[in-house]
């Protein structure tokens, strides 16, 4: 799947073929083809495993119990992985032109939104228009640090005090 994302992330999903993930994992383009049956459960298989790895390296996955710690890891995630979260996007921008890929990009929005409610939820937000703004916030921010890395610290110290301020005790 690592080897899908980077070709994917280097090229564009239309780079995307058995033969060239199969060079970049270093096995046969059988063993590949046998493993993930099509092109479709290769992306798919690929995704999923992109969203956990992103949600987990992002904090998402832990028990984060107060604003300060929220969206830890989210500023350097481009950096740590910028294949992974291009291989993403990717995906996504394919999904507007190719509606068979809409499926995984509603599958990709569904797994990050619910990760930062539930986040946020064990905080004490309860107020499910600014769960989605930050989201939103947040998206955009590992978008742009893909693209154009920058520091990212006083756009999340922003969206943490929105947090603190939004928190209610549980």
């Amino acid at each position: 799947m690592r080897a899908t994302i980077a070709v994917v992330a280097q090229g564009g999903l239309r780079s995307l073929t058995y033969r060239a993930v199969a060079a970049k994992a270093g096995v046969s383009h059988g063993l590949v083809r046998h493993h993930f049956g099509t092109r479709d459960q290769l992306i798919a298989a690929s995704l999923d495993y992109a969203v956990t790895e992103s949600l987990r390296a992002s904090s998402m996955f832990d028990e984060v119990t107060d604003a300060a710690a929220f969206a830890a890891g989210i500023e350097t995630l481009a950096q740590r992985d910028g294949d992974m979260q291009a291989f993403q996007y990717e995906l996504l921008l394919e999904a507007r032109r190719r509606p068979e890929l809409r499926p995984h990009a509603q599958r990709y929005y569904a797994a990050y939104r619910d990760a930062n409610a539930a986040a946020l939820r064990r905080i004490g937000v309860r107020d499910e228009a600014l769960i989605d703004a930050i989201w939103f916030a947040l998206d955009g921010l590992v978008f742009r640090q893909v693209v154009l890395p920058e520091d990212v610290g006083p756009v999340l110290d922003r969206i943490r005090a929105l947090v603190r301020a939004a928190a209610s005790p549980a």
